[in-house]
This record gives structure tokens, sequence and C-alpha cells, in this order.
């Protein structure tokens, strides 16, 4: 009788460490499945956010940011005509030296969504980037494609 238990606890015992055997095998098989790489799919995507922080951000504290220096041409002109075009010249200037090569670059708030800087066909866009930025009571909106 003693044999007969032995035997059915070594039997246990097997069937146990076949069991964490298959588990740890299933969980390994788990981990090791290669995730889809989103690196290619969402570059475009971040284009437009990672160019209004260059356009916002300032290289120390005593610099002026883009934003901050065509919102007070455009505030210290009153939004004028000829303000307008001299913010509309640097920003062409500005994303020509990014180069990017289509976006639209709007003012959404005090001049109701003018375009102040525009390159490339805006109504043939496929996936459309679009960063927003306030600054004062301006509020900048760009969008950029491929």
């Amino acid at each position: 009788m003693l044999d007969q238990k032995g035997y059915f606890y070594i039997i246990d015992a097997v069937l146990a460490v076949m069991l964490l055997l298959m588990v740890f095998l299933i969980v390994n098989a788990a981990i090791s499945i290669p995730s889809p790489d989103y690196s290619y799919d969402s570059k475009d995507i971040r284009a437009a956010q990672d160019t209004m922080e260059m356009l916002s951000g300032k290289v120390n504290f005593t610099d002026q940011t883009f934003l901050g220096e065509i919102s007070e041409i455009l505030k210290s002109n009153e939004n004028s005509k000829e303000s307008i075009r001299e913010v509309s010249k640097l920003c062409k200037d500005r994303f020509e030296s990014f180069n990017i090569k289509n976006y639209k670059f709007t003012e959404n708030n005090v001049l109701k969504g003018k375009v102040l800087a525009s390159s490339g066909n805006y109504s043939r866009a496929g996936d459309v980037s679009v960063a927003t930025r306030n600054y004062g009571d301006y509020s900048y909106s760009l969008s950029t494609w491929q």
C-alpha cells in the first residue's frame, strides 16, 4: 500500500512540474511576441507639435519667443494689414528655415482664422498634424502634412 501512495505522489509531482513548464512556455511566448512598431506611423503626427514647441520656446530668459515676437508686432500695430504682411514674411522665413514644405499657420482668436503663412495644397492633405499655442490674446494654429 505504501508503494502505491508513493507512485501517486510521483505522478502528481510530475504533472505539477509539467503544468508549471507549460505555463512558463505560454507566458514566455506571449512576452516574446513582437509588438508593432508605431514609430513610423507617429513620426509625422508630432511634426506640428514639435515645430510649435520650437516657435514658443525660449533659449534663455532674456530672449523673446517667436510667437511673442509676432504677437508684439501685431498688437503694437493694432493688427494692421502692414503688420500682418510683416508677420507673414517672418513666418514664411521661419518655416523655410525649418525646411517644412506643407503647412498652414493661422491666428484663430483676434484675427478670426486669418492665414498668416501657408505652403502646399491643404485641400488635398491626407494626414494633417495640428498644434495650437496661445500667446496673450492671440491663438496660433499650425497644420502640417506630407
